[in-house]
């Protein structure tokens, strides 16, 4: 197994992920897999710059459009997925190439995650009414206080990953750095890690204002009511947590106007970019393929050749 390949392609939010794997698929023996949080969410297409009909015809992706937006989906479950579909690609006969910008995702298939204990519903619903009341700061806080360590690699307006972190100390007695290493399951097969940083970044700040606009132009608010108009979405849902969404959906309720809403997506957007390029700079052995412009397909092939990745 360890002699098996897998590919990793990744980048920051439109640095052209989409576009560079599916020329792949079309010159090499490899198969997609997608590694993205809110693309597995059902009736997010726009929002998530979710592969056309037309390109899932040229390159079917597996792990996108399977889950219901009312359901979280964790790191541990994508792991677990994707290391049935790495088994079928290699059985197959192909190479997996799994893209995307969710960074964590990533590594927890690589490095595994802690053996820590599944979701709690009722402990999520308290820790949410708290945040509402308190704010998510003030949580961080509170995790601070009882695991610095944890709290210092959580944002304190990651909310998500905070009430996941609060939960476990509810439910174990312990912080989540506790859990560290205990149950890793890391990934047998031989990887080769190549990544976009989409240029400068005043050029991934201009492409994002660019697609944003053009995701509005394509009816992405429409698609943001059609969550909102369900009635059964929280706002602190994982799904409607996700760039874009979040903004467009705090206009729906009416606390922002639409050109608030739509400069708040943007700025969003642009920051998560940033921080999956600081992910991106602390991996190990990775390749970078362009700096500020589009990488060659063939410098691409060649090199995955020269690896002995693709024959």
């Amino acid at each position: 197994m360890p002699d098996k390949p897998v590919i990793f392609l990744m980048g920051p939010t439109a640095s052209g992920k989409t576009g560079l794997a599916i020329e792949l698929v079309e010159r090499l023996p490899v198969e997609i897999i997608s590694v993205d949080s809110a693309m597995v969410y059902k009736g997010m297409d726009i929002g998530t710059a979710k592969p056309s009909p037309e390109e899932l015809q040229r390159a079917p992706h597996r792990l996108i459009d399977f889950v219901d937006p009312s359901d979280a989906y964790s790191a541990a479950r994508f792991a677990a997925d994707a290391r049935k579909e790495i088994e079928a690609v290699h059985t197959a006969g192909r190479i997996p190439l799994l893209v995307g910008g969710t960074m964590l995702y990533f590594r927890a298939l690589q490095q595994g995650l802690s053996l820590l204990p599944e979701a709690d519903v009722a402990i999520r619903e308290a820790l949410t009414a708290q945040a509402q009341q308190l704010g998510w700061a003030a949580m961080h806080a509170r995790l601070a206080a009882i695991d610095a360590e944890a709290a210092a690699r959580i944002h304190p307006n990651d909310a998500q990953r905070i009430q996941r972190a609060l939960e476990v100390v509810e439910i174990t007695g312990s912080g989540p750095s506790a859990w560290h290493g205990q149950g890793r399951q890391v990934l047998p097969w031989r990887v080769a890690k190549l990544a976009l940083s989409g240029g400068s970044r005043e050029e991934r700040r201009e492409r994002i204002a660019i697609r944003f606009e053009t995701m509005m132009a394509q009816g992405f608010l429409e698609e943001v009511r059609a969550l909102y108009e369900r009635g059964d979405l929280s706002p602190d849902c994982p799904a409607l947590r996700a760039v874009g969404y979040r903004q467009l959906y705090r206009h729906l309720t009416g606390e922002w106007s639409l050109e608030q809403a739509v400069e708040k997506g943007i700025t969003a957007t642009h920051q998560l970019a940033k921080r999956q390029m600081t992910w991106l700079r602390s991996e190990a052995g990775l390749i970078w393929l362009d700096s500020e412009s589009a990488p060659n397909i063939e410098s691409v092939v060649a090199h995955l050749k020269g690896e002995e990745i693709c024959l």
